[in-house]
């Protein structure tokens, strides 16, 4: 794959035959950042499991200490939406919500909260949400009674990780504006959630390879040892 100069340039500053410590990782994947606007900072896990079992098929949410710097609109689905927009969501209702994503493909929204006595006409949607990553879960709390709870926690940096297929996982942990110590803070807080929630049957090594990178660029190996 051809590289531009920019990214040729500041992947020279890492060594990819060395694994960096948490501490070493966040400071140099800052300087690695090629965009002009403030980039995200990821970090992808390959994890030792088989997520064809449904015991390894790790899924779940975390609040992180300094969220991502992402702002995430909510969209809640009730019976009660006075109550949600005064948590702070930026859409609510009921059924007329369903209807509105079913017949103008409405998509303005970054999460959706539903309260369960409203999963019985949203389950339908399956199709349409599902591929989009959109559809309310119990096992992200997007799927509660305590709707300001689920709106206050999403504001706050709420973040999910969840293993794919080829069991890597995927999470935003900040952009690269915030302090190392921010950054090193949100990371440790994910890493020893998974780490937390790793499967019983899984034996050895758990967190086979971790890189962190910026959006467009290079990816930087990170150490995770005895875990």
């Amino acid at each position: 794959m051809k590289r531009g100069k920019k990214y040729s340039a500041v992947a020279k500053l890492i060594d990819n035959e060395k694994l960096y410590t948490i501490e070493e990782a966040v400071a140099l994947v800052k300087q690695t950042s090629t965009t002009k606007f403030d980039a995200t900072v990821d970090v992808s896990f390959r994890l030792n499991v088989d997520p064809r079992q449904a015991d390894q098929q790790i899924r779940g949410t975390l609040v992180l200490p300094h969220g991502n710097g992402k702002e995430k609109t909510v969209l809640v689905i009730t019976n009660s939406p006075e109550v949600a927009l005064q948590a702070g969501a930026e859409f609510a209702g009921g059924k007329e919500m369903i209807d509105k994503i079913k017949n103008e493909n409405w998509f303005g929204y970054d999460v959706i909260v539903a309260t369960p006595d409203m999963m019985g006409e949203l389950g339908r949607m399956g199709k349409i949400l599902g591929p989009k990553g959109l559809m309310p879960n119990p096992k992200t709390g997007t799927v509660t009674t305590d709707v300001a709870k689920a709106i206050h926690e999403i504001k706050a940096g709420k973040v999910e990780y969840r293993v794919d297929r080829e069991a890597n996982m995927h999470v935003s942990v900040g952009r690269v504006s915030f302090s190392d110590e921010k950054l090193i803070d949100n990371l440790n807080a994910l890493t020893e959630r998974i780490v937390k929630v790793r499967p019983a049957a899984v034996k050895g090594t758990f967190i086979k390879n971790a890189v962190i990178h910026t959006t467009m660029g290079p990816s930087i190996r990170i150490t995770f040892a005895g875990r």
